[in-house]
Formats: C-alpha cells, structure tokens, sequence
C-alpha cells in the first residue's frame, strides 16, 4: 500500500535522492523548498508534489500543513546545511566588538534555525498527522562528533531532542531516528568551497575509501521506514563509511 511521505528540503541534494527512493517504492511524496522553480521541477521530475516552505517561519509551516490531509506515515527532516556558507563573515564596521557580537549572534542563530528549529516546527506541525507504524528521520552529520562550530552544535542538537522526540510519540507506534551522513560528494554542501585536497582527506578518513552518496542516506532512510526497522528507535545512524565510528 502507497504510504505518504513528507521530505523537507528536497528541491536537490540528499533530500531528492530520499524523495526519489520513496517515489521509486511507490509512495505519495510531498517535498518542500524556498526555491519555487528549483522546486517545481523537482517535484516535476519526481512525480511528487512541492510546496514552498522555509522550515524556520512558523507561519509557512503552518500553511504546510494546512496544505496537508489524511494520515502522514513518513516525516523526513531533511532541510538545513551548513548556513556559515552563506556568509562571507565580514563586520559591518560599526562598535567595533559589538558588531562582532552581533553577527557571531546571528551567524549560530542562522544555523540553529536551519537545522534544529526547522525540524522541531515541522514535527510539531504534522506530529497529529503520523499514523500508527509511521517514521520520524532526521538528517545529521558526523560535524556533530567532530567539532563542527555552530553547524555541527546545531545537529548535535537535533540528535538530543531526537531522543526526546522517540520517547514521546513512541508509544503511539511512531519511530524517530537521526542519519548522522559523513562526506557525501554530488550535493551543493560546501558551495564549491571544497579543495580537493580536503576532499580527499575526508575520503581517505573512511575505512572504505570513497565518498558517501546520496542514495547511500536514501537507502537508510527507506529502511528506517521500513518494517524490518519498526523497533528502531531513539538512535543516531552513522552513515559514513568508517569515519567516525561506535561501539
């Protein structure tokens, strides 16, 4: 039976590829974006539908969801990314170390939105939307684990609420779980900042040697979903062939 899946952040990257998985399963997919063209051609080429929506303002989480009806069965937090990119970190030249402070302020409260805010409206938006059996994940990062600055306290964020999150809906059936990705190459991650000097350190920290692809995090997801996975809960799932490991 064709589930329905929500997938945050999907206009490309990671979040299509997860969007893909599941329409290629035969699900009803909703994908959202800030980008309306990039978009509408997505949900064009995927056969699923797009709504324009920034995670981080309550009020078009809201339009969201009351774009939204029947029952959820799979959530995907995926939108985020490293907001620090987006910035080219210079002052505004004004009080010296206040205008510092300000847009250090700014700057972790960008990637705090992003990545954690985002995930908790739209969970809390459509939470009385997932049915019985359904699926809540998450998109983490090993930055969580490796000292990633706001980015990665951001994501570390979101792997403790998680936990929080898994206990409160559980009982109703519902699981929840993070994907923690390591280096996934084929996205816009680094905004063309990465040299490939440093793209091939992070290969060679894997013990697999090669770079992490979206559809690796597309399959994991599509698994959690599954229900092989229905007593998966609660847990953080690294995806990063070998860079960071756990016992």
């Amino acid at each position: 039976m064709a589930r329905n899946v929500l997938v945050t952040g999907a206009s490309g990257g990671i979040g299509r590829a997860i969007a893909a998985r599941f329409a290629a399963g035969g699900d009803a997919v909703v994908i959202t974006g800030r980008d309306a063209e990039r978009l509408r051609r997505a949900a064009d080429e995927l056969g699923a539908h797009g709504v324009v929506c920034d995670g981080a303002d309550p009020r078009q989480v809201a339009s969201l969801r009351a774009g939204l009806s029947g029952t959820l069965d799979v959530l995907v937090n995926n939108a985020g990314g490293n907001t620090d990119f987006d910035s080219d970190g210079a002052s505004d030249g004004a009080d010296g170390c206040r205008a510092s402070l300000e847009g250090l302020a700014a700057s972790w409260r960008a990637n705090l939105d992003a990545n954690l805010i985002s995930a908790v409206l739209t969970t809390h938006a459509v939470g009385d939307l997932l049915a019985a059996g359904g699926s809540v994940i998450s998109i983490g990062t090993i930055g969580a684990e490796r000292g990633g600055g706001s980015y990665g306290a951001a994501k570390a964020a979101l792997a403790s609420w998680n936990a929080y999150l898994s206990a409160e809906i559980g009982a109703r059936g519902v699981t929840a779980n993070v994907i923690s990705a390591g280096y996934i190459a084929g996205t816009n991650f680094f905004r063309d900042r990465l040299t490939s000097q440093r793209r091939e350190t992070l290969i060679a920290a894997t013990h697999d040697k090669r770079p992490g692809r979206p559809d690796d995090l597309a399959e994991t997801a599509y698994f959690l979903a599954s229900p092989g996975a229905r007593h998966i809960t609660g847990q953080t799932i690294h995806v990063n062939g070998g860079a960071f490991t756990t016992r």
